[in-house]
């Protein structure tokens, strides 16, 4: 797995998710669920990942969607 982008949004992540689904591409949120532990502070940032074979085509999506990822 390799990271796409970091975010305390669910409501971004999940287009995001959404957008790389509708291209093809399997993605994964990891700490999803720290939140739990955390008490619902934003300390843990949830990932947006992809396999490795996907990343560069997952980066243009997303970035083709105005997102502006970390780099590469």
């Amino acid at each position: 797995m390799k990271e796409l982008l970091r975010s305390n949004d669910p409501v971004k992540l999940s287009w995001l998710q959404a957008l790389l689904s509708d291209a093809g591409i399997e993605s994964v949120i990891l700490d999803q669920h720290m939140s739990i532990l955390e008490g619902s502070l934003p300390l843990l940032q949830r990932r947006l990942a992809v396999i490795e074979e996907d990343y560069l085509q997952a980066r243009r999506v997303l970035l083709d969607a105005g997102e502006e990822l970390p780099s590469a």
